[in-house]
């Protein structure tokens, strides 16, 4: 049978209106309108930078305007019957709907295991395994408790000074033993028992098998994704190729990939639902951490666009910028703008903002007012 032949033109806006981009964005965005794009998107990813905006916030905004992110804040950490969202390692550390959590109880059991984890981080589910059932302990008998209220852990901080403590908190919430009740102060997580956090119906929730789970994970990746490599389908949900390929075999097989030719892509897969849109009206200004955009090669070869994020290299060497955001305008990539939040001021710092070749004449008008809307959004101006 042949395979179907996708431009890469339309593999652009089938990926974009997958994203959610291309619609308009409400006059005034709901909790409503941000339920539906976390449900787009599967998830959003929880990243500690703060010179803007703290990251999860800003993919709802991109596609939604100015939304009221106490919404966002109700549904991550609410009181329980508010909330609809849970803290897991999903694409790095992200925030999901509940309906998710039976689909990554695999993730949890390896590291119940000790199959899976960072480093010395493993050992507490073998020879260690006392010291983080003690602090589970402690928390079942106290209520929630964060890392800086266990004696052990007073005076650090820091992803890179983690104590004894923390890790082990750590790996019972890498194991589903714990999970975030709230976030205090500087963004520290508050861990509880999931009893105590996520609602009774969706713990009581029967666990697929292991094959059911991956291929539910990819079966949701690629709605997100609209069209994309094997390797795109499993980075979604971090997924290993022995995890991912079976379920995409079984997935095609059911009609729900179809398998298409994209110029330079190999083992291209489109889902059955994707819209194929013959234009796309999008503005948006994208964390580094979007999925759009979070997986650079995807980018590069959806639109030509080389984006690395330069948080960690010597400011001497920086090409673009401490925290840039790509601009999207219609269906490209068309700038990149290094911004910062100045909250005592008040305002929002444009840093540098440097246009990609052939981007539009309108391309900075264009973005002056989603600059504006950022702007408003953060509640600085007059």
């Amino acid at each position: 049978m042949a395979v179907e032949r996708i431009g890469l033109p339309l593999a652009r806006r089938i990926a974009l209106a997958a994203q959610g981009f291309g619609a308009k964005r409400p006059d005034a965005p709901t909790a409503a309108h941000l339920r539906r794009t976390i449900e787009r998107l599967q998830l959003h990813q929880i990243d500690s930078v703060n010179v803007l905006m703290r990251a999860h916030y800003l993919p709802a905004f991109s596609r939604l305007g100015g939304y009221d992110r106490a919404d966002l804040d109700r549904l991550a950490w609410g009181p329980k019957r508010q909330r609809k969202l849970f803290e897991y390692w999903a694409h790095e550390a992200s925030l999901l709907p509940f309906e998710t959590h039976p689909l990554l109880r695999w993730r949890m059991a390896k590291a119940d295991r000790g199959e899976t984890g960072w480093g010395r981080m493993r050992l507490y589910a073998t020879e260690r395994r006392a010291e983080p059932m003690a602090l589970l302990e402690r928390i079942r008998a106290e209520g929630p408790l964060a890392a800086s209220d266990f004696e052990s852990h007073k005076g650090q901080s820091g992803w890179w000074e983690w104590s004894d403590t923390k890790r082990a908190l750590e790996w019972l919430f890498w194991a589903g033993h714990i999970t975030t009740a709230t976030r205090r102060g500087s963004f520290e997580r508050v861990y509880d028992l999931p009893e105590r956090v996520i609602p009774a119906d969706v713990l009581a929730q029967p666990t697929p098998s292991d094959a059911e789970a991956h291929r539910a994970l990819i079966g949701r990746a690629a709605a997100a994704l609209g069209i994309a490599t094997e390797g795109e389908l499993r980075d979604y949900f971090r997924q290993s190729p022995a995890e991912a390929r079976p379920a995409i075999e079984a997935l095609a097989e059911q009609g729900t990939l179809i398998p298409v030719a994209v110029p330079g892509w190999r083992h291209a897969w489109l889902h059955r639902d994707a819209r194929q849109p013959r234009r796309i009206e999008a503005q948006a200004l994208l964390a580094p951490f979007d999925p759009l955009i979070w997986e650079r090669d995807r980018a590069e070869r959806l639109f030509g666009f080389r984006y690395r994020i330069e948080i960690y290299v010597p400011q001497e060497k920086r090409q673009y910028g401490y925290y840039v955001l790509p601009f999207l305008l219609g269906d490209r990539l068309v700038a990149r703008v290094d911004l910062k939040a100045d909250r005592q001021a008040r305002r929002l710092i444009v840093q540098s903002v440097h246009l990609e070749p052939g981007a539009p004449e309108h391309t900075q008008e264009a973005l002056r007012a989603e600059l504006d809307r950022m702007e408003r959004w953060l509640g600085f101006g007059g």
